[in-house]
């Protein structure tokens, strides 16, 4: 016989409400039972996604954001959420001068933290390439920035919203499930 237990935990109350938004006043405790249940996992779908990650953070052309940054500090994104970035650094090794650096980092105000940290060496002239792809959580009040020395370090990115803040998954630009 089947032995069925409240669980009174609001963490897991407070999941219910995130994923099945639906259910949130539906006012009994949850519930454990000691029977082996089969389960079909409709996570995905509760979550607002249809599709597997792979697909899911796929660059589509409507959300992508295109940047190009040389000689410069440029502010990428200031949006709050989670960003895949994808790109190159294309950059000379310098025959005369002093060592330099190119960063791409996240700003939060008061002080940095680097994500990529690029150290360009002197020797002889010759174009190098570095490919770079990640994601990236911005809080309220942090931006993405990158930080090309001088005109020969040439940051190309491309950014695009893969969740926001709460984690509510963006689904790529122009897709509909059916």
């Amino acid at each position: 016989m089947p032995e069925i237990t409240s669980v009174t935990s609001e963490a897991l109350q407070a999941t219910i409400r995130r994923l099945l938004p639906s259910q949130q006043g539906f006012g009994q405790d949850l519930q454990a039972t000691n029977l082996i249940t089969p389960i079909i996992d409709l996570t995905p779908t509760a979550e607002g996604s249809v599709l597997e990650a792979g697909l899911q953070t796929a660059f589509s052309f409507g959300a992508l954001n295109n940047v190009s940054v040389t000689n410069t500090t440029s502010s990428i994104i200031g949006t709050p959420g989670f960003w895949r970035i994808f790109g190159t650094v294309d950059y000379r090794t310098f025959s005369t001068g002093s060592a330099t650096e190119g960063r791409i980092f996240i700003n939060d105000g008061g002080g940095t933290k680097d994500i990529i940290r690029n150290e360009f060496l002197i020797g002889n002239s010759s174009t190098n390439y570095q490919h770079f792809d990640f994601n990236v959580f911005l809080r309220a009040g942090d931006s993405l920035q990158v930080t090309s020395p001088n005109t020969d370090v040439i940051y190309n990115l491309h950014a695009s919203q893969i969740a926001t803040v709460t984690g509510e998954l963006v689904q790529p630009s122009g897709f509909t499930f059916e």
